[in-house]
């Protein structure tokens, strides 16, 4: 089941409050992420010797992979669950470059 047009349109609103600043929110996630599932970042290597929170705020390879997360996941959204297109590839690339388990994909 689907989102109507206007839950759709809710997500939208709250992801331009999103959009008011990618890189720092994108940061954020990442940080999360990685306190959450510390496992995973082992899959980024450009990040995965930041040990501390404080390395990882410091990062700008943090924040433009986080930059970079968020810009494809608006990306998404904007699509209004016709997605296909831009999911396709992105599971492609992590699938096969750079070999992330679909099991860090799932992380609720």
């Amino acid at each position: 089941m689907g989102l109507s047009d206007g839950e759709w349109q809710l997500v939208l609103n709250a992801w331009a409050k999103v959009e008011t600043d990618i890189p720092g929110h994108g940061q954020a996630v990442l940080i999360s992420l990685f306190k959450g599932h510390p496992e995973t970042q082992e899959k980024f290597e450009k990040l995965k010797n930041l040990k501390s929170e404080d390395e990882m705020k410091a990062s700008e390879d943090l924040k433009k992979q986080g930059a970079t997360v968020l810009t494809a996941l608006g990306g998404v959204l904007k699509k209004k669950g016709q997605h296909e297109a831009e999911l396709k590839p992105l599971a492609q690339s992590h699938a096969t470059k750079h070999k992330v388990p679909v099991k860090y994909l799932e992380i609720s």
